[in-house]
């Protein structure tokens, strides 16, 4: 596959890293790793992922705090929050930290998950086409 990529799935509640797990599995997706909190993932990085998928309330560290150590370490690795919570502060906040996207944990969180890679898909591949150090310049503003 041409646009293989190393997930982190970052969420204390095993049901939902589960499912995440098991739809990127099914969209083809092998190199995928589970961390249960945030303070395990930040651990880990040098394993360089190119997504994290993280939960925005755990017990040990927040996700805004796991998020923030990620952007510091490689403002390049795509961070997408997810959160029970329909909150547009939380959202707002998400952004403003360096995340790439905000999804919420309810019945199309599957197919938000698949929104989001595709748009990864998308801008690595322009990134590709144009001047990549001018786009990762813009790509590292948000």
């Amino acid at each position: 596959m041409e646009n293989q990529f190393r997930f982190f799935l970052v969420d204390d509640d095993m049901f939902f890293t589960s499912m995440y797990h098991q739809h990127i599995t099914n969209l083809n997706y092998s190199d995928v790793v589970y961390y249960n909190n945030g303070t395990d993932c930040i651990t880990n990085l040098h394993k360089n992922p190119d997504i994290i998928f993280l939960d925005h309330n755990m017990d040990d560290i927040t996700g805004f705090e796991v998020l923030k150590k990620v952007k510091r370490y490689n403002p390049n690795i795509y961070v997408v929050m997810v959160s029970a919570q329909e909150d547009m502060r939380i959202a707002i906040n998400a952004l403003k930290y360096g995340a790439f996207d905000y999804i919420v944990k309810d019945n199309k969180v599957c197919e938000s998950i698949e929104n989001v890679i595709q748009k990864i898909i998308y801008i690595k591949n322009e990134l590709k086409r144009s001047n990549p150090t001018v786009m990762q310049k813009v790509l590292s503003i948000f």
